[in-house]
């Protein structure tokens, strides 16, 4: 029983140290693409960009809540799709890596 408590413990602290990594590495991401975003419009007139997010925010805040519960399922299933093509790519690499 004291290694099953010791394994769950250690599996929980390794997966807590592989999200916090790709947290850091999303936010880096988010941080570059911040950055591009400013310089890029440094000095012009976002008055467009801006309309527009604000009217997909209005959008988005007069939504019905099974409508917007859709878009969020729709995002949801995005983000895992994507997320199996790169676990796939992934273990593809892995596995040539593995016949060398």
């Amino acid at each position: 029983m004291a290694n099953f408590f010791k394994k769950a413990f250690s599996d929980m602290k390794e997966n807590a140290k592989a999200q916090h990594e790709a947290d850091k590495a999303e936010f880096e991401a988010v941080k570059a693409e911040s950055k591009a975003n400013f310089e890029e419009n440094r000095g012009r007139n976002t008055f467009a960009k801006a309309k527009a997010d604000s009217k997909k925010s209005w959008d988005d805040a007069h939504m019905s809540p099974s409508e917007s519960a859709a878009k969020d399922q729709q995002e949801r299933d995005a983000k895992i799709a994507s997320a199996k093509e790169r676990t796939e790519a992934a273990n593809a690499r892995y596995e040539a890596a593995k016949k060398k």
